[in-house]
């Protein structure tokens, strides 16, 4: 009964989580990896926003871009440096909406339910793990289950 006296909070969509914190999320699985038998067991969910913008594309420098790029040590518009890489950068998250969480439950295989396409509510602490906002072990609603054909 420790959930009687809580607030009802409305779900928090993946692009607007916080960098760390307790939320309550709402998405879709986009993916799920399952790991071999010879590795610690854990189930890894990647959920993104029903609506969410189709990923933009990578820079490419073209040849004659490239050419062109202005003066020496210049950079062009879209990369970075590796001269403005900071130790410790790759746990940050990059600049720009965040498009995904990756939820992690540890010591399960298997989640029976949570497949690519299912609804999901989300709650649990949010962390940044390899550029990516992490949720470990939250707890889950089902909201839609992919209909079995």
């Amino acid at each position: 009964m420790a959930d009687a006296g809580r607030k009802a909070t409305a779900a928090v969509p993946v692009r607007d989580l916080p960098d760390r914190g307790r939320v309550l999320c709402h998405g879709f699985i986009e993916s799920v990896t399952y790991v071999p038998a010879n590795q610690v067991a854990s189930f890894i969910a990647i959920v993104i926003d029903h609506d969410a913008p189709p990923p933009a594309p990578r820079f490419l420098a073209s040849a004659k871009g490239a050419a062109g790029a202005g003066a020496p040590g210049s950079v062009p518009a879209g990369a970075v440096s590796a001269d403005r890489v900071r130790p410790g950068a790759q746990r940050q998250r990059p600049a720009g909406p965040k498009e995904r969480l990756r939820v992690v439950w540890l010591g399960r295989r298997r989640i029976p339910g949570v497949d690519a396409g299912t609804e999901l509510r989300l709650e649990g602490m949010v962390t940044m793990r390899d550029g990516l906002p992490t949720i470990f072990n939250p707890r889950y609603e089902i909201l839609s289950r992919q209909e079995e054909q």
